[in-house]
């Protein structure tokens, strides 16, 4: 069998021919542009303010502050006078009732204040027995007038003093009328002046305390209240009476309620911050002064 061989110039020749008009064309596909899929930023998504640096969502306002106490349910114990301190039982969280022995002081100064009273007191009785005695005589012109005018202005005179002795035994918490009957009280008792817990103790046995000077301090924690540093951009959105909920660093996912019940009337300068107050609508017994806490105002 013989071979057939076919020249290649041949071969070109022929499919040349067969299709003289057709060009090759070669098509490139372009590349489909990239599609990128930007989700839609959600009502929840935070926003930083560049002024004040402070987060806030789209629907509700978001502020930090912390929890304080309102000046009527805490107290700050001092005397007016100075004073040793003789005797105390007191710890630093303790809870005390008011009117209940905080300690006792010991100072001459005290012992001379009620016998000054108890001398003006005693003063006082006959002084104003022989001024009235002098009255009489006075309208019935039996004695002179120059002797009725001094009787009444000794007795005055020994009655204030006696008043205001009175007053400084009543501002170191002791009844002066009491003193007639019980006498003379060696020792000064310091009283709760409000229930609530002991804090920043300030005193031991035998410290010597200056009059002004702290003792401790008592707080009433049923009545918390909170403070929050809000800013001027936020002031639509806060009104008297509005709900916020908050949470307590600490304290984990917990969420509380409370409600506005003062706006700051000023702007600080600085920053543009000013103070909002709200009360707590439910207290929790792990609630602290000074805590610091997250809150947002509910918008209904």
């Amino acid at each position: 069998m013989k071979a057939i061989y076919i020249p290649i110039a041949a071969l070109l020749l022929i499919s040349g021919c067969s299709n003289p008009k057709n060009e090759t064309t070669v098509q490139v596909a372009e590349p489909k542009p990239e599609v990128v899929q930007v989700e839609p930023q959600t009502k929840d998504s935070e926003e930083l303010d560049a002024v004040s640096s402070a987060t806030s969502l789209g629907k509700d306002a978001v502020f930090n502050g912390t929890l304080i106490l309102s000046p009527q349910h805490q107290a700050s114990v001092t005397l007016s006078i100075d004073g040793i301190v003789k005797n105390t039982s007191l710890l630093p969280g303790k809870y005390v009732r008011k009117g209940e022995l905080l300690a006792t002081l010991e100072n001459p100064e005290f012992i001379n204040l009620q016998q000054s009273y108890l001398d003006a007191a005693a003063q006082c009785e006959f002084l104003e027995a022989e001024y009235k005695r002098q009255e009489i005589l006075s309208k019935e012109e039996a004695a002179s007038q120059k002797k009725f005018q001094q009787s009444k202005a000794d007795y005055l005179s020994m009655k204030s003093r006696k008043d205001a002795a009175a007053a400084q035994l009543s501002m170191l918490g002791v009844s002066a009328s009491s003193l007639n009957s019980k006498g003379i009280e060696p020792l000064l008792e310091v009283r709760a002046p409000i229930s609530g817990y002991i804090s920043n103790l300030q005193m031991n046995m035998g410290k010597h305390i200056t009059a002004g000077e702290p003792l401790c301090e008592i707080i009433d924690k049923n009545n918390i209240l909170i403070k929050l540093v809000a800013y001027e951009k936020d002031l639509g959105k806060i009104r008297i009476g509005k709900r916020i909920e908050f949470r307590v660093n600490g304290m984990g996912e917990d969420v509380f309620s409370g409600e506005i019940i003062s706006v700051g009337q000023s702007v600080d300068n600085i920053n543009r911050s000013l103070e909002v107050y709200a009360k707590v609508m439910e207290n929790n017994e792990l609630f602290r002064p000074g805590m610091y806490i997250n809150a947002r105002i509910v918008q209904k």
